[in-house]
């Protein structure tokens, strides 16, 4: 049986309703095969292991582990498929524990905490916290995304400003984890400092998915939460959201309009992302397409929610909206506030039907920023958004609203260590055509290091930039073509929280079992590996 070292023992089973399945196994040959290598976003990699092992519990992880490192096959784990790299395919001769079958969303009364399987995506935890108990975490809102991967990164979402990091509100991990003699184990890691395995919690609060084992479930409870009331765990959304939002065609959008218009929204962020902040409950993105062959209305985009039950909301939003159109103009539009989870989740919205577009071929790139972008790269983006593409259907910039009680925690607190961005950047490339995999991968390159080309093409945290986000990872940090700054690329994702990282790794994986590209490597081998 699996065991936990933690001096606390959460309840690992969940509420059953019948026998639990038998693990499976499915190869090559299988006509199961093909519908497994196709459970991913992004099309340029293929994901054809040995063989892909379907768990349903914790024991059937350990065992698919030791069976796996028996064979001296690679062990890759997926959850919800989303990665942006081909961290899950890298290994065409070893094994993908896929853990979609752990789905389970509960309360745990032992620990006073709410229990979640890591193959749960983020609807179905949105939908079960909120009718069963009113309560919620502020995780991302592509309900699609599994929290396997998600909260270990330091997942985010548009109640993050309000509330803080997903990582913030997680008490406990269990992870199966295999020793120096090759032996896979489960372990439950709390957030109590007095935990013998607090140090592998704390790997797991923004240290990334595939480092140290498979995660199998967290446990979910607000810091300091008393009492053994559920509904008190954690914390409650707004009753309704307002949305809002402003837009622009290129056409409305010569250079100076769109400097003045980047500049608005920095100065609007820079001056409302303290944690205390009262606009510390809006949320926005602002998307930026570039230019096709005819300018539409929706070219520039931003949209922005906020507590819709609060008495000021109109004004907020209102705002908010004016400080983006001073000098520009726009498009706008207000509309009434919303219950929260149709917000969160529309009712109108088919996840299937959407799945074509999320296995188109795709690369995306991140920094975070402390202040707005400088004259210069607001002309590189202009430069780089309206230039012609022949063949990339969609290019985007997306700037994402971050701070507020994100911020209110110190960097070493967690392994997230990005506490004072105002900011997450996001520049994403999407086409269908395999023969122009060169073509628009080289032209996102080029449109990101262009924007950091003061800091040698990557987000070197300083003044502006603070580095960049490990849910969104970029081999193209780790390649000294596009990456010149001379810092590495495990400084952009974790800066001095790495070391500790690293020694949490040679104590828990000291067999480098779990491995990927930008994996956190053991300490006494180097972190530049």
């Amino acid at each position: 049986m699996a065991d936990t070292m933690s001096p606390a023992s959460p309840a690992r089973t969940p509420p059953q309703s019948g026998a639990t399945p038998p693990p499976v196994t499915v190869r090559p040959g299988d006509p199961r095969y093909d519908d497994l290598a196709l459970r991913r976003r992004n099309e340029r990699f293929d994901q054809r292991p040995a063989y892909f092992q379907l768990a349903w519990t914790t024991d059937q992880v350990v065992a698919a582990v030791n069976e796996a490192v028996r064979a001296g096959r690679p062990i890759s784990v997926r959850s919800g498929g989303h990665s942006m790299e081909n961290s899950v395919g890298e290994h065409p001769d070893g094994v993908v524990i896929d853990m979609a079958g752990m789905n389970a969303v509960y309360y745990d009364p032992e620990v006073r905490a709410f229990a979640v399987e890591s193959g749960a995506t983020l609807g179905e935890v949105f939908r079960l916290l909120y009718l069963n108990w009113g309560v919620t975490i502020p995780g991302g809102w592509c309900h699609s995304v599994c929290v396997g991967g998600h909260i270990q990164g330091g997942g985010y979402g548009a109640l993050s400003r309000s509330l803080g990091s997903v990582v913030d509100y997680l008490h406990a991990v269990e992870v199966v984890v295999v020793d120096g003699t090759g032996s896979a184990r489960a372990v439950v890691a709390t957030r109590d400092p007095e935990d013998p395995n607090h140090d592998l919690w704390w790997a797991h609060t923004g240290g990334g998915g595939g480092n140290f084992g498979v995660v199998t479930r967290y446990w979910l409870r607000s810091p300091g939460a008393e009492g053994d009331d559920p509904a008190a765990l954690l914390p409650k959304p707004p009753a309704s959201l307002l949305s809002g939002a402003i837009m622009w065609s290129w056409t409305d959008l010569p250079r100076d309009a769109f400097r003045r218009l980047m500049h608005n929204h920095a100065a609007w962020h820079e001056a409302n992302s303290d944690p205390d902040s009262p606009a510390r409950t809006l949320h926005s993105t602002l998307m930026i397409t570039c230019r096709g062959e005819q300018d539409t209305p929706a070219d520039v985009l931003v949209f922005a929610m906020l507590d819709g039950s609060r008495p000021d909301t109109r004004a907020l939003m209102d705002g908010y909206l004016d400080s983006l159109a001073e000098g520009v103009g726009g498009i706008r539009q207000v509309g009434e506030p919303a219950p929260w989870l149709h917000a969160v989740i529309p009712h109108d919205v088919d996840a299937d039907s959407q799945r074509g577009s999320e296995y188109a071929r795709y690369k995306g790139k991140a920094g975070y920023l402390r202040r707005g972008y400088t004259d210069r790269q607001i002309d590189v983006l202009y430069d780089h958004l309206t230039e012609p593409r022949p063949h990339l259907e969609i290019g985007r910039l997306w700037l994402v609203s971050y701070g507020g009680k994100v911020n209110a925690v110190a960097p070493a607190a967690t392994a997230l260590a990005q506490r004072d961005s105002i900011l997450k950047a996001v520049y994403t490339a999407t086409w269908t055509d395999p023969a122009h995999d060169a073509e628009n991968l080289d032209w996102l390159r080029r449109f990101y290091r262009d924007i950091y080309a003061d800091t040698g093409g990557v987000p070197v945290p300083g003044e502006v930039s603070d580095g960049t986000y490990i849910n969104y990872p970029d081999t193209d940090l780790a390649d000294p073509h596009w990456n010149t700054s001379g810092v590495p690329w495990h400084y952009l994702y974790y800066k001095d929280n790495y070391p500790r990282l690293q020694r949490v790794k040679s104590r828990w994986d000291p067999l480098h079992v779990f491995r990927h590209s930008l994996s956190i490597r053991p300490a006494e081998s180097g972190g530049n590996a």
